[in-house]
């Protein structure tokens, strides 16, 4: 069976959550694995043309909010920069037209970026682990995230992850996600966007997009999970001590945190973004009848599509 194009916006920049999973079985990802794996994501993050929005990595998988950009606003001479910072030195740079657009076009490259990381931090488990063979298993899956309340949401999602998985109480105890990165970091080498989904809405203050962000999703991350296994992601407890501590309250409407529309949809998103890029790639969507977007339940605003099939991580 053929595998299944992915939605990719050309052209365009766009935000894309990626999720990828290891072919093992159990836990195998330790500390030093984690570490390895977020030097890594800094390290293609300095060549490619991407912003990254959020991530988290976990014992068997890991989650990457990635806003990327279109090679064609990007000069001849920032790509032999972005050439001379990954390599250290800029004497194999092939600086002839075809040379240039080799990387251009390269580095903005969804599946080209998740290619090079995948298959670099297969090389240092297999090394480390002293194995052999595959460590991923299918295809990354991506989404496409609309900026603004979508991508916010999406974002709280993947720091929620540790929560979740009830490794830590707090999001940003959990030092290899985006979270913990900007809390414990303080953001090292301006590494991740500092936008949170947040610029949408008119706020330019750094810090108070912060602020901001962690009382989201704090409000958001104490409320019933949809699937009726965990009762709170985060308690009362933690979020009535945050809130007292850093947060001006202002009462929001609990919803309904459907975590499957940010790894099982194709597209994401308001009602026109999501019927514009369904239409740019119906011929993906495996069904014969028009597909309409779908309201998320607890998500004013947010729509979704599905593909019949979608690529796996």
């Amino acid at each position: 069976m053929p595998r299944t194009s992915r939605m990719v916006i050309p052209d365009e920049k766009a935000a894309y959550h990626v999720i990828s999973r290891t072919a093992l079985d159990g836990l195998p990802f330790d500390d030093v694995d984690k570490d390895k794996f977020v030097k890594i994501l800094k390290r293609f993050s300095l060549v490619y043309f991407a912003d990254i929005l959020g991530f988290c990595m976990m014992s068997n998988h890991f989650h990457l909010l990635v806003r990327m950009y279109p090679g064609e606003g990007f000069s001849d001479d920032d790509i032999k920069l972005r050439y001379k910072a990954f390599h250290g030195d800029d004497t194999g740079f092939p600086m002839t037209e075809e040379g240039v657009q080799y990387f251009r076009e390269k580095w903005s490259s969804l599946s080209k970026l998740m290619q090079e990381i995948k298959q670099t931090f297969s090389r240092h488990y297999n090394k480390r682990h002293s194995r052999r063979g595959t460590l991923w298993g299918e295809r990354f899956k991506s989404v496409i995230v609309q900026d603004g309340e979508s991508l916010i949401n999406c974002l709280a999602y993947i720091d929620l992850n540790p929560v979740r998985a009830k490794i830590v109480q707090k999001p940003e105890n959990y030092r290899w996600s985006s979270l913990g990165y900007h809390t414990q970091t303080d953001n090292k080498d301006n590494f991740l966007s500092t936008d949170f989904g947040l610029v949408e809405f008119g706020n330019s203050d750094e810090k108070e997009r912060f602020r901001r962000y962690r009382r989201y999703l704090y409000e958001k991350g104490a409320i019933k999970c949809s699937d009726g296994k965990n009762t709170h992601v985060i308690s009362e407890k933690v979020l009535e001590k945050e809130r007292a501590n850093n947060f001006e309250i202002s009462k929001t409407n609990r919803f309904l945190n459907k975590t499957r529309y940010f790894t099982d949809s194709g597209i994401i998103g308001s009602k026109e973004f999501v019927s514009e890029n369904y239409h740019r790639f119906k011929h993906m969507f495996e069904c014969k009848h028009e597909k309409k977007p779908k309201p998320v339940k607890g998500f004013s605003g947010l729509y979704s599509l599905k593909r019949l099939s979608v690529s796996s991580a």
